[in-house]
């Protein structure tokens, strides 16, 4: 599926972009890190994330100008057992929302999220989380996100 919006174009990505996918994720990647143009990622790491778009509960949007990429954004889908405040069971989680430096401010960030927000709803997600940088909380508040203070997480060692 295909949206235009002013010059930007902006497309929900199928298996056959992978390419494209992996090459967003990895640019994002090594600039939100302060890596090097030329980091090599892993094999493990680029195997899994491959692996992850081709068959993972996700929907990515990618961005363009023209053939090149200047935005990526993903939601994840999750199914967890139902309960009072999520009776489908199902949540989303928002990653990897990137915007080409050349190109910030224009709104193209908030129209990607704004897509993935609408086809989670539609998908029957009850809640939308999302692991804020400083840049991109203003972007998030806008939308409707609040601060949640209600889990714990425990990350293996």
């Amino acid at each position: 599926m295909w949206y235009l919006s002013y010059m930007i174009i902006y497309k929900i990505t199928t298996p056959s972009d992978i390419e494209l996918l992996m090459e967003s994720r990895l640019t994002m990647l090594r600039e939100v890190n302060s890596l090097s143009p030329d980091y090599q990622f892993s094999d493990e790491f680029v195997d899994f994330s491959r692996e992850y778009f081709l068959n993972g509960d996700q929907t990515t949007v990618l961005a363009f100008d023209g053939d090149i990429v200047v935005g990526c954004a993903s939601i994840s889908y999750i199914t967890i057992m139902p309960t009072f405040s999520h009776p489908s069971g199902k949540r989303a989680h928002l990653m990897n929302v990137y915007t080409a430096p050349s190109i910030r401010g224009q709104g193209v960030a908030k129209k990607m999220v704004t897509m993935l927000i609408y086809e989670a709803w539609a998908k029957g997600a009850t809640e939308i989380s999302l692991d804020a940088t400083t840049m991109g909380r203003p972007l998030y508040e806008r939308l409707g996100f609040k601060e949640n203070d209600e889990g714990m997480v425990l990350v293996k060692g």
